[in-house]
């Protein structure tokens, strides 16, 4: 009878924990396997680079990442270095040897985790060979013209021939566990189990292939899923061979996760396996000493902002700024999958509610989109250049009105402020007065759009009307462009630039995840999300009322177009008239869900996937708990009994909050993240999952 291990999600030593001593742990090695590993494409460089401090922590020197060479991204991200593991050493000395460049190093974010970098381009002369080899495997066929597809292959088969050779030196001790992300690094797990490879394996799909494509095409996607028919519209979109290698990949591992609940139910129609296990994404939450401390943030940035906004509206800047709000939306250029559609339809419903209302709260929108441009707008720098003049001059007037002021005062006097300033200084004013005079709107892009008669927001803008004009209590301004701290322009890094605004709005279609909504919320700034993404399905799991904690689910699964644009607008409006104070509370509120996307919270369900995958390659020697897999519940964020998030629509037709008339309203804010903390306090502590001696497993086994 072999010896077997008993496996449970408690660590211990920064090792997954076993029952039976008698066989060493230390021999298991934990490779992660990603096109975006120091490559940042998308969404999953930011999975994998958060969370990597937690995998660190768990697995030690046992870690190692694989992902495709480029050398600008390793220049600046990663440092040389010799494999630890003298198996490891053989394996990459081996390829080298066969004229394939790897390199090897730890990638510089927290956690400093070890990668293994395959170059394509050293290897491509395999390529047609490969494809060969990949057809035997699984008569998938790979069009030569397909360069994504190709380098896919040969990044695989790269994978494939390295834990071929890593696994010979082990005399088939079951010592490899892979975790592959998406079709791209697919190829190495199809590869890996058609040779028989002793490798544990798991794959995640962060979004299917043809999910995304017919979202694109404005299908009633999740009212059709079991509609479909999936091979005739992955060959109407030209995307058949790399369905099939999702697909087969889906159905190779060991082990299929996914991240949200609804990627779950559309992976399930679209892949035809349901996923074992939902992984959902976390974030490095960094937490402050001060308590108020990203407050501050806020006001600081906010600033920011609000001057490049004096710039961008000069000559029109007839609205107050300390009643000006911005709200955002970033993310890929995808026009419907994003939401941006939904959100200009309700901004036009807004700006029309504003102005009906006659209120003095203005809307500053920015859309944070790159698309193809040739340089920034003229319009727009000048704007920027004006406003820098008008800063000098004021600064050089107030240095002369502030030396006679100080003479006058010597002598005693108080100075006649009618002749403290010059004729000379009324004309430099007089004159940066006039040179703020413009005969045009502002703009509603910052750069040259190259293809502006067919780029859909700019066509909707013109659609609705929202063209920047004095009456207009909503204004749009469209940056097509990810935002850096070295931009002539809007001088800000993204993350600074979301600390600054009051809303970011994501009313996306598709979204399997959806970073840009959590990324606010642990910075303390209030999102709109949908009932069809990954985090707002979450949200709604954990908080008993979302919005009250600064999270405005729309319902778009549910209800039609119209009534979901109904209710952004409203949701949208009813932000308009909250109070300073309301919007510090809710800020306060929505910081505090950030413990909810600790990594050392969600990490737990990528253990469970990792044991369970060990479980189902090698029955022989380890046994899973015959638990089921962890669950995102075990706590529910309470509806706050204080200060109501946002009035409701119809209290207010005109909105003049005084900043202080909410003070009677009850709210103790210690009172409120006290009882937050004791709701999560219990989840946080990874031992929850009991030990057993040896339990049956064969529901595990793949």
């Amino acid at each position: 009878m072999p010896l077997v291990r008993s496996l449970s999600v408690t660590s211990l030593n920064g090792l997954p924990q076993w029952e039976d001593e008698d066989l060493p742990v230390e021999d298991l090695l934990l490779f992660e396997v990603a096109w975006e590993v120091t490559n940042k494409v998308g969404g999953i460089y930011t999975v994998i680079q958060t969370k990597a401090k937690i995998t660190v922590d768990e697995w030690g020197e046992n870690y190692f990442l694989i992902g495709p060479y480029f050398e600008h991204n390793v220049k600046t991200q990663v440092e040389a270095c010799e494999p630890p593991n003298p198996a490891i050493k053989k394996a990459v000395d081996t390829l080298k040897g066969q004229g394939c460049q790897v390199f090897f190093g730890r990638w510089l974010i927290e956690g400093s985790p070890y990668v293994m970098l395959f170059d394509i381009g050293s290897a491509a002369w395999n390529l047609d060979r490969w494809k060969g080899e990949f057809w035997d495997a699984c008569n998938i066929g790979i069009p030569f013209n397909d360069r994504e597809a190709n380098d896919a292959l040969i990044f695989g088969s790269l994978t494939a021939w390295f834990f071929k050779e890593l696994s010979s030196q082990f005399d088939d001790k079951p010592n490899l566990i892979a975790h592959f992300h998406e079709w791209q690094a697919g190829a190495g797990l199809i590869l890996s189990r058609f040779r028989k490879l002793p490798v544990a394996t798991v794959f995640t799909t962060h979004a299917t292939l043809l999910g995304r494509y017919l979202c694109a095409a404005s299908i009633d996607f999740y009212n059709k899923l079991d509609q479909f028919d999936i091979d005739k519209e992955a060959g109407e979109r030209e995307i058949y061979h790399r369905y099939c290698m999702e697909r087969a990949s889906v159905h190779c591992a060991h082990v299929f996760t996914t991240v949200s609940q609804i990627t779950a139910i559309e992976a399930e129609h679209m892949l035809k396996r349901k996923p074992d296990v939902v992984t959902p994404n976390g974030l490095n939450i960094k937490k402050f000493s001060a308590m108020h401390e990203f407050q501050n943030l806020h006001a600081m940035y906010k600033a920011r902002i609000q001057e490049f906004v004096r710039g961008h509206f000069y000559g029109h800047l007839d609205f107050n700024l300390a009643r000006t709000l911005f709200f955002f939306i970033a993310g890929r250029y995808e026009y419907s999958n994003k939401g941006a559609d939904l959100f200009l339809e309700a901004l036009s419903r807004l700006n029309f509610l504003l102005r009906v209302h006659r209120s003095d709260v203005t809307v500053v929108v920015f859309f944070i989109m790159p698309a193809k441009t040739n340089n920034f707008n003229v319009e727009t720098l000048k704007g920027q250049a004006v406003r820098k003049q008008l800063w000098d001059t004021a600064q050089c007037v107030k240095e002369k009105f502030g030396k006679k002021l100080y003479d006058a005062l010597l002598k005693g006097e108080i100075p006649d402020l009618n002749k403290i300033l010059d004729r000379d200084d009324v004309t430099i004013m007089k004159r940066a007065i006039f040179s703020t005079q413009r005969q045009s709107l502002p703009p509603v892009t910052t750069h040259n759009m190259i293809d502006d008669s067919n780029d859909p927001i700019l066509n909707t803008i013109r659609r609705i009307g929202l063209f920047n004009n004095r009456t207009d209590r909503v204004k749009v301004i469209l940056h097509p462009e990810f935002l850096s701290s070295t931009s002539p322009l809007l001088p800000m890094d993204y993350e600074d630039f979301v600390r600054g605004c009051h809303l970011g709005v994501f009313p996306s279609y598709y979204e399997p995840w959806g970073y840009t909504p959590a990324e606010c919320t642990v910075m303390g700034i209030p999102s709109v999300t949908t009932n069809l993404s990954g985090f707002g399905c979450f949200m709604q799991e954990h908080v008993a009322d979302p919005a009250a904690y600064g999270i405005y689910i729309v319902d778009r699964r549910y209800r039609s177009p119209d009534e979901s644009c109904n209710q952004l607008t409203q949701f949208l409006y009813g932000f308009c008239q909250q109070s300073r104070r309301q919007r510090i509370i809710q800020r306060n509120r929505t910081e505090r869900l950030s413990d909810l996307l600790d990594w050392r919270y969600l990490g737990r369900y990528y253990m469970h996937a990792r044991h369970l995958a060990l479980s189902r390659a090698f029955p022989d020697k380890f046994e899973m708990e015959p638990n089921a897999p962890p669950k995102t519940e075990g706590f529910r964020y309470p509806r706050p009994s204080s200060v109501p998030p946002s009035p409701s629509v119809s209290q207010h037709s005109s909105p003049h909050h005084s900043e202080d008339e909410d003070e009677d309203e009850r709210y103790d804010e210690d009172e409120e993240a006290e009882r937050d903390r004791q709701n999560i306090k219990s989840p946080l502590s990874l031992g929850a999952l009991p030990q057993r001696k040896k339990k049956q497993h064969g529901e595990y086994r793949n």
